[in-house]
């Protein structure tokens, strides 16, 4: 069994179907387009093939020759609210957007799915494919987890992976890390309430507006003086509203902030603090405070000994050069870490920068000029089958 020369076999199609998908992106929870696609791209494979509820959720069952565990794969499907500004042939043109290589996601899986069922009487066990909508921060895991995903063999399985591009790191390299290895997400939702009237009179009114204003640097002081620097957050205000009459003082003035943890402890005390450290500076101004901190992905914890099988893996595979250490856990987050919850597996990141693109300039993954090199599919798909492999072949 060589895997990357069969997953170089099979990389045309996978680049194919990859920049079909880049054309059509769709965003959040219903892909209609893209699990048609996906659809089509499996219908020839000995896959039991199951789609989800409430959700486009594409579930398929490999199972092989041999009784065995279960290993599942995920590749996340939808895109981002982004309007393409990059020249690409294939660029989307209906206002979103696979910013966050998501195309390639889906199509690496794809090509595991082709490698494995090459090689199903040589199996001992199940493979379970998550080709999951909505990671764009609706929790698209979560549905599918809800839905029965790990139940979909008959058996839990006993070891997840993924593998997620992205574009500042140099094409073909893959990193990862035991532990930690990207931030929990959380949102911070304030509404500031005051008493409003004419801009002419402040004295008349309480205007909450300098109140919000207060709040977004409270909220940076709060980041650097309150919390451990060995255990980081990262608290960003992104939504500010107040007002629509340039001469009123509005009742009322909001802010919304993503707010990234690397710990549950870290996660328990923001959980606690921020919506009291509104309150009490919203009433040394006479205003009361509406404060809401809401969880959204817990912190992607990837198993030690698995990561460890994770990296021997890929070093036999493509060689010791082309397998890194993550030195540092990311601070965006991911919706995998709900499977890693009830399943010990492995996040990986790949590099997928172009060759014409220089590292210091390269774009973050969600720009609207990102690019991702697709040569890293047939060893992508290689990697994803052969982590399955390497606990569905006795050694």
């Amino acid at each position: 069994m060589d895997l990357v020369a069969e997953g170089a076999g099979v990389a045309p199609g996978l680049v194919e179907l990859r920049r079909e998908l880049h054309r059509i992106p769709e965003v959040g929870l219903q892909l209609p387009k893209t699990q048609a696609m996906v659809l089509d791209a499996v219908a020839g494979l000995p896959l039991e093939v199951s789609t989800g509820k409430e959700l486009t959720s594409v579930v398929g069952v490999l199972r092989g020759g041999q009784p065995g565990p279960t290993v599942l794969l995920r590749g996340d499907m939808d895109a981002l609210p982004v309007v393409e500004e990059t020249d690409l042939e294939y660029a989307s043109q209906n206002g979103s957007m696979h910013a966050c290589g998501h195309d390639l996601h889906t199509a690496g899986l794809v090509g595991a799915a082709q490698l494995l069922s090459a090689h199903r009487e040589e199996l001992h066990g199940n493979v379970l494919f998550m080709f999951q909508p909505g990671e764009e921060g609706l929790g698209g895991a979560g549905y599918m987890l809800r839905e029965g995903l790990l139940g979909a063999t008959g058996d839990k399985p006993i070891a997840a992976y993924a593998i997620h591009v992205w574009s500042q790191e140099a094409s073909g390299i893959f990193q990862t890390r035991p532990g930690t290895i990207m931030a929990g997400s959380n949102q911070l939702h304030i509404t500031v309430r005051g008493k409003g009237g004419h801009g002419s009179s402040p004295d008349k009114t309480i205007d909450p507006v300098p109140v919000v204003a207060e709040l977004v640097l409270a909220l940076q002081t709060y980041a650097t003086r309150r919390m451990n620097v060995f255990d980081p957050v990262v608290i960003t205000v992104t939504q500010l509203e107040a007002g629509v009459a340039i001469n009123v003082i509005p009742n009322t003035a909001r802010l919304g902030a993503t707010v990234r943890t690397l710990s549950d402890a870290t996660f328990q005390q923001l959980s606690h603090e921020l919506p009291s450290l509104a309150e009490k500076i919203a009433a040394a101004h006479g205003c009361t405070v509406d404060a809401n901190f809401v969880p959204q992905y817990p912190v992607t914890v990837n198993d030690a000994e698995r990561t460890a099988e994770t990296s021997a893996v890929l070093q036999q595979l493509l060689g010791a050069e082309r397998v890194q250490p993550l030195d540092n856990p990311l601070m965006g987050s991911e919706d995998f870490s709900m499977v890693l919850e009830e399943v010990p597996g492995t996040f990986v990141m790949l590099g997928a920068r172009p060759d014409d693109v220089d590292a210091d300039e390269a774009p973050s993954n969600h720009s609207s000029v990102v690019r991702f090199d697709d040569v890293v599919l047939g060893d992508q798909a290689a990697a994803l089958a052969q982590l399955a492999v390497n606990h569905l072949i006795p050694a």
